[in-house]
């Protein structure tokens, strides 16, 4: 029986050069307690699709056509009112950024238990947090007391997207879009979350849309996968089939663009082995708010080689990214030493959204280290930003858009051209492909191994995904609990791990 009927769904935007359909005849079911899983690079409509079912589509600048049809009544035409009170409660939905789906002026309590506030009205404040406390700790989080009276940005990428899925599941929804939810976070917490939604469909009952772009994580918790391309499905069938026989050369490259465990795709040939660009030694770092002052690194010793690529590894919040910040000098409470070679270090970040101004163009962004350090006059500040766009694959017409004009691999390769205005000797990448589909991470991938040619770089790149490590590093730095506890050559740890902790990271990989 199926819980969801969408028949022919299209959507288009409406603007000044006329209609653009972004979702093109798209018809599927869902079934009862069923889990379907959409795929597809950014951009191929499989986003807007969930949106459309879960009501969150109303902007005026839209049109929306079809069916999508839930308990007979038809979402797209039903009054707004009857709307709302499916929202959330017989259909909810985890979304792929928490920084920006979370209101940083609340607790993340307040925002987990809000749907029962809304849904379930006969709840007593102390059964509300109680509720709350049980989902933060269904999805992983530690310490759920604490984390209940934290705000967003004191939590970390991982501990966010865990506090958003707990927020959707709260309510025991008969439908769940999962929309990436498990982008940002690490091998061991992917597997936990993949385990906590197949126990949420077997033991509740509950139907899951799961959006993703990794096919080994559809094929490893669905039933059924749906492939989309421009706004179309160009592909359905068991998970099985799909994965081991794809029909279409489009499914095929999906695939394909994944790194696979144990593969090697680049190791530098230009690594000084006598020439360190950063040395640690005993360095702690420090964070404190009002409630006290935290050691997140302790006793980190290291050396980076001036043109190796090092890897950063570890789950999210072992202190993978407060490390990165602390060698730029952003975090500065620190204990010990560590020197680094490079007056301009810079970071690429997570996030490009939230950390590209959005009030401003590109060209305004990439030319403002050119206006605070070397005083050129416009014209030239022009024509090195043209030449960084060139740089990094895009067009000179991309100088007068605003961040949110582009896509998040366009965003990402104008972040990596932000942090190379200056010419860094060092540059420290932290997480900059994991919020991208598989075929933009290969591109950006690539893109930072060419540019480390180029320009002689030595990067630091922090992530989580070991596959990815594994193809691109030299050495690497297994990080847990704030403390690194191994390093190596990359060949060496992967082959032959000494500590339990990368043994554990390393089996969770499939």
């Amino acid at each position: 029986m199926n819980i969801l009927n969408v028949e022919k769904l299209n959507i288009e935007f409406l603007d000044h050069e006329g209609p653009e359909k972004v979702v093109k005849d798209v018809s599927f079911n869902l079934e009862e307690g069923g889990i379907l899983g959409i795929v597809g690079e950014s951009g191929s409509g499989k986003s807007m699709t969930a949106l459309a079912i879960a009501g969150l589509l109303n902007r005026h600048d839209m049109r929306k056509s079809g069916k999508i049809e839930y308990k007979g009544r038809d979402l797209l035409t039903i009054p707004r009112e009857e709307l709302r009170s499916f929202q959330g409660d017989d259909i909810s939905m985890i979304f792929q950024e928490p920084m920006t789906s979370f209101d940083p002026r609340l607790r993340i309590g307040f925002q987990v238990e809000e749907g029962l506030g809304v849904h379930r009205p006969e709840m007593t404040a102390e059964e509300k947090k109680a509720a709350a406390l049980e989902a933060m700790t269904a999805v992983g989080l530690e310490n759920q007391e604490r984390v209940y009276m934290l705000y967003p940005h004191e939590l970390s990428g991982g501990m966010r997207q865990r506090a958003m899925i707990a927020a959707a599941v709260i309510t025991e929804p008969r439908i769940l879009i999962a929309d990436e939810p498990t982008t940002a976070l690490d091998v061991t917490v992917q597997a936990q979350i993949i385990k906590l939604l197949r126990r949420i469909n077997s033991e509740k009952g509950t139907a899951i849309l799961f959006i993703s772009h990794d096919m080994s994580l559809v094929k490893q918790l669905c039933k059924e996968v749906m492939v989309m391309k421009k706004g179309s499905v160009v592909e359905r069938g068991s998970s099985e089939q799909v994965y081991l026989h794809p029909r279409e050369d489009y499914t095929v490259s999906l695939m394909n663009a994944i790194p696979k465990k144990g593969v090697r795709y680049y190791r530098s040939e230009d690594i000084e082995s006598d020439s360190e660009i950063a040395r640690a030694e005993k360095l702690n770092v420090f964070v404190g708010n009002g409630r006290g002052r935290r050691c997140i690194v302790q006793d980190a010793s290291f050396s980076i080689r001036q043109g190796e690529i090092m890897g950063l590894v570890g789950e999210s919040g072992s202190g993978k990214t407060t490390l990165g910040k602390a060698l730029l000098g952003i975090n500065k409470d620190t204990e010990g030493t560590f020197d680094i070679h490079d007056p301009y270090p810079q970071m690429i970040f997570q996030d490009p959204y939230s950390s590209l101004n959005p009030a401003r163009t590109i060209g305004w962004i990439l030319e403002e280290p050119l206006r605070l350090r070397s005083r050129v006059d416009r014209e030239v500040r022009r024509e090195r930003v043209n030449e960084m766009l060139k740089t990094v694959g895009l067009s000179e017409d991309m100088y007068s858009r605003y961040p949110d004009q582009l896509s998040g691999g366009q965003r990402q390769r104008v972040s990596i051209a932000s942090a190379l205005m200056q010419t860094p000797k060092l540059v420290i990448a932290d997480e900059p492909v994991s919020a991208l589909d598989v075929t933009v991470q290969r591109q950006i991938l690539e893109l930072i191994r060419e540019l480390k040619e180029k320009y002689s770089l030595t990067v630091l790149f922090i992530s989580h995904d070991l596959r990815v490590v594994y193809s691109l590093c030299d050495s690497v730095m297994i990080m847990k609990d704030g403390v690194i506890v191994e390093q190596g050559d990359t060949d060496h740890v992967y082959e032959a791990p000494a500590h339990e902790y990368t043994k554990k990271l390393l089996a969770a990989v499939d």
